[in-house]
C-alpha cells in the first residue's frame, strides 16, 4: 500500500514510523510545511516533502493528521488530484458525515483515531467507516493492526475513543510519573524508579491483553489478607483515585463535544 500522510506533527510522524517499522510492503510519504524537523524520516525509507501533493497521485490512501481548522484548505488543495483515493481522517471532531460533505460524497472515507504509540507498534487505533466504503476501509484496518490494535467501532463512539485511547496516553503517563515520584520518596533514584514504574505498567497491560480478564481478577492475585498491596489500594481509593480518573475522562469528552 502507498500511504500519503498530510501533517508531519507528532501523530503523523508516529504513524509513518510505525508503518515503516512494523508493516511490510508499504511506501510512505509525509508532508509538512517545515520539513527540517522531520528530515530524519528519510533514514527509514519515508519520503518527506513540503508539498502536500508530492507523490499523492500514486497513493492508495491519504491520511489526514492535521488540525480541524486546516481541513478545508487542505482538501481544496488535494481533491482535484486524488480521484479514487481513500481518505482516512485522524482529525478530531470531523465526523464521517462532515467528511463526506467536504469531499462531495465521491471519495471513500474512513475515520481513524490512533495514538502516538503507533511509532512503537502499540497504538490503540479505533476505526469507523460507512458501510458502502467497507471494501476500501478493510486494508486500512489491516494496516493499523500492524501498529497495535485496531477495533472497528460505531462512529458515535469516536469522540469517546479519542479520550480513552489518545488522551488516555497522557493519563497513563501521569500515573507512571506519580509512581516514579513515590519511588524516589521511598528511596530509589529517579531513573531506577521510572524504569520500575514503566515496566510494571507494561507488564500489567500485557497480562490483561493476553489473558482477556477483568482487571480485578489480576488484582486479586497480588493482594493478600492484611498485606501491603490492599492497604495501598484502599488508601488510594479513599483519596479518590478511581473517581478522579473517571471524572477526568468524562471532562475531556465534554471538552471535545463542546
Amino acid at each position: 500500500m502507498k500511504v500519503h500522510i498530510i501533517g508531519g506533527g507528532n501523530l503523523g510522524v508516529s504513524i509513518a514510523l510505525g508503518i515503516a517499522k512494523f508493516s511490510k510492503n508499504n511506501q510512505v510519504t509525509v508532508t509538512r510545511r517545515n520539513i527540517a524537523a522531520i528530515q530524519y524520516l528519510s533514514e527509514y525509507g519515508i519520503t518527506v516533502s513540503s508539498d502536500n501533493k508530492h507523490n499523492i497521485q500514486e497513493a492508495d490512501v491519504v491520511i489526514l493528521t492535521i488540525k480541524p481548522y486546516q481541513v478545508d484548505t487542505v482538501l481544496a488543495e488535494i481533491l482535484p488530484v486524488i480521484e479514487g483515493k481513500t481518505i482516512a481522517s485522524a482529525v478530531s471532531g470531523v465526523s464521517l458525515e462532515m467528511l463526506q460533505a467536504k469531499t462531495n460524497n465521491v471519495f471513500p472515507v474512513v475515520r481513524i483515531m490512533p495514538n502516538i504509540a503507533a511509532q512503537f507498534g502499540e497504538s490503540a487505533t479505533c476505526i469507523s467507516f460507512p458501510e458502502k466504503d467497507k471494501e476500501k476501509a478493510l486494508p486500512i484496518v489491516s494496516l493499523f493492526q500492524d501498529l497495535g490494535t485496531a477495533p472497528v467501532i460505531d462512529e458515535k463512539l469516536m469522540d469517546a475513543a479519542t479520550v480513552l485511547g489518545a488522551c488516555g496516553t497522557a493519563y497513563a503517563l501521569r500515573y507512571i510519573r506519580a509512581s516514579m515520584q513515590a519511588g524516589i520518596e521511598i528511596g530509589f533514584d529517579s531513573q531506577t524508579a521510572l524504569a520500575i514504574a514503566a515496566q510494571t505498567v507494561k507488564g500489567a497491560a500485557k497480562m490483561l491483553l493476553e489473558e482477556k480478564v477483568h482487571p480485578e481478577q489480576l488484582i486479586d492475585r497480588v493482594t493478600t489478607p492484611q498485606g501491603c498491596t490492599i492497604v495501598g489500594l484502599n488508601e488510594m481509593e479513599h483519596n479518590g483515585f478511581s473517581s478522579s480518573l473517571i471524572k477526568g475522562i468524562k471532562t475531556s469528552l465534554k471538552q471535545i463535544k463542546g
